[in-house]
Order: structure tokens, then sequence, then C-alpha cells
């Protein structure tokens, strides 16, 4: 890795006396994984969607578990980005605000530009800002667009999740509207959404960036390795900080229809370990599984289990991968956990068995169980969602298990919300200890940066 030039800002930051300060280091590296959206429900469905109810996901393995409270500043259900803004930053944010204090949210309008203004809050230094201040390398991964709110609130500070051409910005050395407490850069950085890096075109890049600035030149001209699909980044060597951009526009891919020129997740996390686990200071590392998340809002659970089993297959990569450097896990902490739930919701006395995403069957017949209407329905199902039909119609199998089937709601809206409920946590390797018993989202940040000893 390239020396590293510290901010003396985030530098003071991190070595400030506080209830941390002083604490004995116990992990060199930390990779911290956020399963977007992934609730209760969501475990034991891709659990049983996987490998049968007696079955258990790998990170379900991990020796240490704890239940996260994931309540916003200013609302009982959280969004994304005060939820990953508390993970990362130890303080409880409003709704929609990208890490940062005491901010309001204020929408950025077409522009995308980040409207806070002076006398708006104040930036948290987040904990992958202050691993670069100790001189850690950093990065980031997201099947989300990288400017999305769960990768931007780990390098950057605005007052709107929507402000995505002020965040791009934020991440790029050397340019106009840096975050400086990035030092020299993030050294691996690795998402979708390519056009807000990149200029606008009426008709080749409409979503492209107003300001007319070519981000992705920019980072090649700060020295990163830029690619823009699997074979790029595959081919990518040490040495060198690293951004790989898979899609021109928005999120990545499902996993189950994913074109072959974008990496899966394990593979985006091989690579990341690959490329920072050589820094002889250690590393931080966020993983987001964002795309959970997206299938739950359009009440697909096909698509959310199997992008919770996607996750759970990185974070079996990351175990492995670090098992092959640091054997006992002495130097390296690794946290699972989920910003917040969702509204899905398993029902109606299923037989053991069953698949998950049938219909509910009679244990006794094996015949579809009927509601009090007279008429079939799946197991899983959402609080809320578009698909709440004025009259329900009998579900069969053939349909209930379709890849593009959409599960029912109780209560119409244009689509389904997140839910306010606790969330878990796993935890394993050095520090993993003290994360146990029903915490608040802030605290796994002070039990990181204990961990870390800062």
């Amino acid at each position: 890795m390239t020396m590293k030039r510290l901010s003396p800002l985030l530098l003071a930051a991190c070595c400030a006396v506080g209830a941390n300060a002083g604490a004995a280091p116990q992990a060199k590296n930390i990779i911290f994984f956020l399963g977007d959206g992934m609730g209760p429900t969501t475990i034991t469905a891709a659990r049983i969607y996987k490998g049968g109810e007696e079955g258990l996901l790998n990170f379900e393995r991990f020796e240490r578990t704890a239940r996260i409270k994931t309540y916003s500043n200013d609302f009982q259900t959280t969004d994304s980005a005060p939820s990953m803004g508390a993970y990362m930053t130890g303080i409880k944010i409003n709704n929609d605000v990208i890490s940062m204090k005491d901010a309001r949210a204020l929408e950025p309008g077409k522009a995308g530009i980040d409207l806070c203004g002076s006398g708006n809050g104040a930036a948290s230094p987040t904990i992958l800002e202050l691993a670069k201040a100790r001189g850690k390398a950093v990065g980031a991964v997201t099947t989300t667009e990288l400017t999305h709110a769960t990768p931007a609130s780990t390098f950057s500070h605005v007052c709107h999740r929507d402000a995505v051409y002020t965040i791009a910005q934020q991440i790029v050395p050397g340019g106009a509207g840096y975050n400086a407490a990035l030092g020299d850069g993030v050294d691996v950085l690795m998402g979708g959404g390519r056009d807000h890096f990149t200029p606008r075109d009426a008709t080749r890049n409409p979503q492209g960036r107003p300001d007319g600035r070519d981000l992705m030149a920019e980072f090649a001209a700060q020295g990163y390795f830029v690619a823009a699909t699997r074979a790029d980044m595959q081919s990518a060597r040490v040495g060198r900080k690293f951004v790989g951009i898979y899609s021109a526009t928005s999120h990545l891919d499902y996993s189950r229809a994913r074109r072959p020129e974008q990496p899966s997740l394990a593979e985006m996390t091989a690579k990341s370990i690959e490329l920072l686990a050589r820094d002889p200071d250690g590393f931080f590392l966020m993983v987001e599984g964002g795309k959970i998340d997206h299938a739950l809002h359009d009440t697909r659970a096909r698509d959310a289990l199997a992008e919770t089993v996607a996750f759970d297959e990185a974070i079996h990569t990351a175990v492995e991968r670090m098992r092959a450097i640091d054997p006992g896990l002495e130097n390296t902490l690794i946290v699972v956990t989920a910003d917040h739930d969702h509204t899905m919701v398993m029902n109606g006395y299923p037989k053991r068995g069953s698949p998950v995403l049938d219909v509910v069957r009679d244990y006794a017949t094996g015949q579809p169980k009927k509601d009090a209407d007279g008429k079939t329905f799946t197991t899983l199902v959402f609080g809320n969602g578009a698909n709440r039909p004025d009259v329900r119609a009998d579900v069969d199998s053939a349909t209930a298990l379709g890849d593009d089937y959409r599960q029912e709601a109780g209560v119409r809206a244009p689509y389904e919300s997140h839910g306010g409920g606790d969330v878990k946590l796993f935890a394993i390797g050095a520090g993993s200890a003290p994360f146990k018993g029903t915490i608040e989202n802030t605290q796994v940040f002070h039990l990181m940066k204990a961990a870390f000893g800062f």
C-alpha cells in the first residue's frame, strides 16, 4: 500500500481521551458485514430456503450474538442512512442523514447536490476514517450503488442520502469537495452506479453528473486501478488503490440473474481482502449485501432469500481467507448484522419440511389451507406493500414458487416499508466477547473502536 497522509483533525479525533481511550488493542483487522434489511424472519426463511429447518447459515455459527435496537434519532423505524451511521459513528442520527450529528435532512432535489449549508449539524468521524487516520488500509464494498446510504455512511457526510453527486466527489482524492478525513483515499471501493461518477449526456448518460466531472478519470489520475467488470477486478494486483464500479447505472444485479461481467459479493469480498491484507497496520473493510433490502421492498421473497444466501457465502469466504492469514482469528474481528428489519412474516402453521416459499398446506392431508374467505395463502407474507388486491384470489404452488412471484401484503402501500423491530448481530474473532445482550446500534461502533484500541 502507498504511504498514507494523516488528516490532523481525524488524528486528533481518534486519539482524543474518551470512553475507549487507552483500551488494549485486540484486533488488527475488522470486517463489518451489513445485510441491508436482514431482519430475524429473513434469516430464518433464508436458513430454511438454503438447508431446511435444522440447518444454519454460516454466520449463525459465530460464537457471539447480540440483539440490536435500530430506532433513529427521530423515528421509531429507521431508514438505512441513520442506522448505518450509528454503526459507523456511535451517535443517533436523523432519518435520511449521512453520518452527521444534529443535522436535519434536506432533500437535494433533481441536482443531487448536498444542500446542507452552514449551521446544520456537523460531520461525525466514522470508524473507517478513524482507521485510516491510524494508518490502516480501508475499504467499502456493496451490491448497491457506491453512493447509496449504507456505503456512503462509511466515508461521506451529507444532509440527505439522495445527494449522490456530492457523495461521489467526497471519495475522489485531490478533487473539489473531497472528504479530507479520508487522508490519501479509501484503498478499496466497489459497487454500482457509475453514472454518479461520470459526465451527464442527454443520450448516453442522462443521470450523469451535472457538473461534467469525470470522477473515474480523476480516480485514475490519483493512481487508482479502475475496474468496470469482473475480469478487470480479477486482474488487479496488490500495491495500488482500487475502485470497481460494475454497472453503468443503478445497483448491481440480483445474484440469481447476475450478468457475467458483474462479480459476486463473495468474489468482491475475496478481492478486497487480497488488496487490503498486505498492509502491515491492518485494515477495516465494510461489506454490504444491499439487494436483500431491495427485494423485500418489492415483496419478492425469493430474491430476498437468495440475496441473503449470497451474503452468507461472502461471509464464509471472508472467514476462510482470514483464517489462511490469521488461523485463530486472534488479530481479526468479523461482525455481521443488519441495519433494520422489514415487515415480512412467516404465518399459518406450515408443515415442517415444506418449501418456505410455497402455499401453506394442511398437515394431515397435504392440501392447501384456506383463509377465512376460502382462499389459499403463502407461508411468507408482508405487513404492507404494493401487492394488496381488493379481493384475494387463490394462489397455487406453481405461482408461489415462480421466480417473479410477489408475496401479498396486508396494507396497500406504494412499496413495502422497513420494520422497526430489533435485528441480530453475530461476531467472531478478536474483541468479539463484548458483543452480547440487547444493545443500541451506537454501541457497536464503540465496541469496534475498543477492539481496534482507539
